[in-house]
């Protein structure tokens, strides 16, 4: 596909290797996008480890991975990437909320250091160039890929990042949490108009008074949210670990009813834009 998106990992928090789990996947949060000749990775959950395998079968041997934070389960699959470890690779990593703490390059080394892990970051071959930008800046990446990017709702900060390309949009929000009856102005101004969104629907609404401050989202703000900004698709996305297939088809059932422009994310699924 010319401008497209692989789901690798949806789910957030930790990784639900459990037969509970097999329907809609337990790797936490990675997707792949294909925008031309050009590959970018969001996030590196535990769902990057099979995306790199695939990117050595597939002789793959550069891309861009772009980071919404880096809490734990958006960035532990990254030592098990084994494309890093190639010296003929090339990746340029980037994140918008590490400016003032250290940069990013400084966070991925210290998770890959003794005695929590025992290879360090300085073994990865490849080359890589470690970016830290500020979340609310706006970026091209070659060819005629424009990056939009705003600051999100969550511990310690994270980043919305929007895909223009060919005349198409793709948003990734998470993670993010909302103000119960103010819609985030951040969110709306980015995902204005995009034809697909992936949001942070970790709760439901009813779940959702009892984690305020837990940096989440609910599948019915994300309605709510791209309703408002006449977005045409919603992947809902970041499962709890609590929501095994069971509450997840639910959640499914309960979302197609309410718009019909919803979808939850499973893993392996890939959605064309073009």
């Amino acid at each position: 596909m010319s401008f497209g998106i692989e789901f690798w990992g949806v789910r957030g928090s930790i990784a639900c290797p459990t037969p509970k789990h097999i329907g809609y996947g337990g790797n936490t949060s990675c997707i792949q996008v294909f925008a031309g000749d050009r590959r970018i990775i969001l996030d590196s959950g535990t769902g990057i480890r099979g995306l790199g395998d695939e990117m050595l079968a597939d002789d793959v041997t550069r891309a861009d991975i772009l980071l919404t934070h880096t809490h734990w389960d958006h960035i532990n699959g990254f030592p098990f990437f084994a494309p890093a470890y190639g010296s003929t690779h090339s990746f340029n990593i980037m994140t918008g909320h590490l400016n003032e703490a250290g940069g990013i390059r400084a966070v991925l080394a210290s998770q890959m250091t003794a005695p929590t892990f025992p290879i360090p970051l300085e073994m990865m071959q490849s080359k890589m160039e470690f970016i830290d930008f500020t979340a609310g800046n706006d970026f091209q990446l070659e060819p005629g890929v424009k990056v939009s990017t705003t600051a999100l709702n969550h511990p310690g900060g994270s980043t919305g990042y929007r895909f223009d390309f060919e005349g198409k949009s793709f948003c990734y929000i998470t993670d993010t949490e909302h103000v119960q009856g103010k819609p985030d102005a951040n969110v709306l101004g980015l995902i204005e108009g995009a034809d697909l969104v992936v949001y942070d629907s970790t709760y439901t609404d009813e779940e959702f008074p009892a984690k305020v401050g837990w940096g989440h989202s609910t599948w019915q703000e994300g309605i709510r949210l791209c309703r408002a900004a006449n977005v045409k698709s919603l992947a809902i996305f970041h499962h709890d670990p609590s929501h095994d297939d069971a509450a997840m088809q639910q959640i499914e059932a309960d979302a197609r009813a309410s718009w019909s422009s919803a979808f939850v994310a499973r893993e392996g699924m890939k959605v064309s834009l073009t």
